[in-house]
């Protein structure tokens, strides 16, 4: 079953905690915690220098605002000058995060006018266009849909392959083959997915059980411990879905590939192939075949087409032979 979600904002705290963690940012707090209770809601990033010149008439105050080394020359151009009321018109507005880039650590009173306006105030050292770029990058990530799908989600040949079906069709059996035979394991049962820019797919595990998987038999195993962690990864994009199903001998299944069916995840069409499953049919060698053969045609060459081709020219040119 799937269920999608859309994060609407983000704390600051929560930004951080983020950033902490893939150690993107290198900031430091000037405010007080309860200030990182701010929320954002939208990911895009100020340049706050109109505004602390006067201009509010385009004033993006529910953006984060973003010193860089021009801002703050021209911050302390103003607070030298006398023209507080400049930066406290500035905090009048919901201002939800202000970040200083390059080390520059702001006067203490735009702190102080900060800490009023429960507006926190951050400083990296990192300078600007790499601050704008990683923030971009968190508040993206953060603010992407999101969905859960049952199935089991495969890196083969470097093609990310989502494994879906029914309970029982031998989804993990054949993950984990595909593993015994040097692919990868991203997620095992719940396949964790996130659209990034609207067209790309993010797969991934749920992190209490990531890297294992449930074999019927066996019962929890963990890939990682078992063919160590070249057989794993933590996250794939999601370029081709496989739904196995049961062998139903009155359905017709494609032979030629000549049908392109498409699976809808978030919005997004992915490449469909539908494997039939009973005794006999080796369905991981099936999958290897498939990811090599959706290569093949990322790189302009489709096979059925080059068949259906072939056979037109072989049927012309007969047809051109009995009329001679």
């Amino acid at each position: 079953m799937e269920h999608s979600e859309e994060s609407k904002c983000i704390t600051v705290e929560k930004l951080l905690e983020i950033a902490k963690e893939q150690d993107l940012l290198h900031v430091k707090v000037l405010t007080s915690k309860k200030t990182l209770q701010k929320e954002i809601s939208t990911y895009d990033i100020n340049r706050p220098g109109l505004a602390l010149a006067g201009e509010y008439d385009y004033f993006d105050y529910e953006k984060i605002q973003l010193f860089g080394r021009g801002e703050y020359k021209f911050l302390l151009k103003i607070i030298d000058s006398g023209k507080i009321r400049n930066i406290e018109r500035f905090f009048s507005y919901e201002v939800n995060c202000c970040i200083f880039s390059h080390g520059n650590e702001p006067p203490r009173i735009f702190i102080e006018l900060a800490e009023k306006a429960d507006a926190p105030v951050l400083v990296s050292d990192l300078q600007t266009n790499i601050v704008s770029t990683r923030l971009v990058k968190i508040l993206e990530d953060a603010f992407s849909p999101r969905t859960s799908i049952h199935g089991v989600l495969v890196e083969v040949f470097g093609v990310g392959i989502l494994i879906i079906g029914k309970s029982g069709v031998g989804k993990s059996e054949c993950a984990l083959e595909l593993v015994e035979r040097g692919h990868r394991l991203v997620a095992d049962d719940v396949v964790d997915v996130q659209c990034i820019s609207g067209t790309i797919l993010i797969g991934s595990g749920a992190k209490l059980i990531r890297h294992h998987m449930e074999i019927r038999g066996l019962g929890i195993i963990n890939i990682n411990h078992l063919f160590g962690v070249g057989a794993i990864r933590d996250k794939k994009q999601i370029q081709l879905v496989v739904s196995l199903e049961d062998w139903d001998p009155k359905k017709e299944y494609d032979r030629l590939g000549f049908e392109e069916q498409t699976y809808s995840i978030l919005g997004v069409d992915v490449p469909l192939i539908t494997i039939p499953v009973r005794p006999g049919r080796n369905i991981p060698i099936l999958i290897e075949t498939a990811a090599m053969n959706y290569r093949l045609r990322k790189m302009g060459y489709n096979t059925a087409k080059e068949f259906n081709k072939k056979l037109i020219n072989w049927i012309e040119e007969e047809k051109r032979k009995s009329e001679n």
